[in-house]
């Protein structure tokens, strides 16, 4: 069942807590080439919400259920927490439907490993959610590199960071390490990603981490990773939910200019608060949030690119129908766990 020929592809989504609710059944509704079948949410409250918003779809509270009805489906899209992925996932596959698996991936690179073999021998697609590469400012970044803007780069900073000294009322909070919790697993998959996208593969990394949470047990609520490129740019990455105040989300030093963004993309708070991604406003960056390219003294906005998180399941509709590649070879992020992998083993 890993091509798909006819129009709409027949879509599951599996949890309906930010995931799911936020980032993907508002895109795969938005899209005319899915249509979106089945919800699975076990929460009574959530799936109330569901059937509400989309009522068209079936709410069934397990997995179990929607593998039951497998012959009726084409994807599964999994917004649940990292330690259920892999299960998950080799379900999917082993009932021959292709994947789109949240980020983090699963929590360990052999993991990873299986599963894209485990793809690979069931003739299904998988590719993970990597969204992040759709964000308004990293296209922006990614234009000017083209044009060569900031001439030789020679150091990006980039960083996630919040002020949530009370957590963030989700799985994040509580997930052990071991099954892919903490902040660098969770942020760096989107971090290192990026970094990678921009500059090429990792040739030496290094990070520090640390748990400022009441848990002494808990994951790491806090990193800094700096990677060293094959390309030769310095990479140097922070993650912090607990930031009384927060650096540029973009600092990017070349031979010419630099270039200095504040603030983050806005897509999933326009998402949360229900605009589609038809509406004229969706994806536009405000003036007032514009990065600024230059140096001290002579620096400009820069008018941004419009976000594109739509742009992942365009992608991805070519591909299952044999039309052009995954948005996101799921090698990719494979990558990126071995290097988060090497930074838990050293710190």
């Amino acid at each position: 069942m890993g091509n798909v020929t006819a129009a709409p592809i027949r879509t599951a989504v599996v949890g309906f807590g930010i995931s799911g609710k936020v980032f993907h059944t508002p895109l795969i509704a938005a899209d005319p080439q899915y249509s979106l079948d089945v919800i699975v949410t076990a929460d009574p409250a959530r799936a109330a919400d569901a059937a509400r918003l989309y009522p068209q779809a079936r709410i069934v509270p397990t997995p179990e259920e929607m593998f039951a009805q497998a012959d009726g489906l084409d994807l599964v899209i999994l917004g649940t927490p990292p330690h259920t992925h892999f299960d998950l996932a080799a379900a999917a596959i082993a009932h021959g439907l292709n994947v789109v698996v949240d980020k983090p991936f699963v929590p360990t690179s052999a993991q990873g490993a299986e599963l894209i073999a485990l793809a690979s021998d069931g003739g299904v697609q998988l590719t993970v959610f990597q969204n992040r590469r759709w964000d308004a400012d990293f296209l922006t970044l990614q234009k000017l590199l083209r044009e060569s803007a900031l001439g030789e780069v020679r150091t990006f900073e980039s960083r996630f960071e919040w002020w949530r000294p009370e957590g963030f009322g989700n799985w994040r909070d509580s997930v052990s390490l071991a099954q892919g919790g903490g902040i660098l697993h969770d942020l760096g998959a989107h971090l290192i990603d990026q970094a990678v996208q921009l500059f090429g593969p990792v040739e030496k990394s290094y990070g520090e981490t640390a748990n400022r949470g009441s848990d002494p047990e808990a994951a790491d609520t806090e990193a800094f990773v700096s990677l060293l490129h094959g390309s030769g740019v310095r990479t140097r990455l922070w993650m912090n939910g607990m930031a009384a105040q927060v650096g540029p989300r973009f600092h990017v030093l070349g031979s010419e200019a630099g270039y200095t963004k504040w603030g983050l993309d806005g897509q999933e708070p326009a998402l949360a608060a229900g605009m589609t991604p038809s509406d004229p406003a969706y994806g536009a960056d405000p003036r007032e949030s514009w990065g600024l390219l230059g140096v001290d003294g002579a620096a400009d906005p820069v008018p941004a690119e419009r976000g594109a998180y739509p742009e992942f399941y365009v992608q991805l509709a070519a591909a299952l129908r044999g039309e052009g590649p995954l948005p996101v070879d799921p090698a990719g992020p494979l990558e990126v766990l071995k290097v988060i992998e090497g930074i838990h083993a050293l710190a």
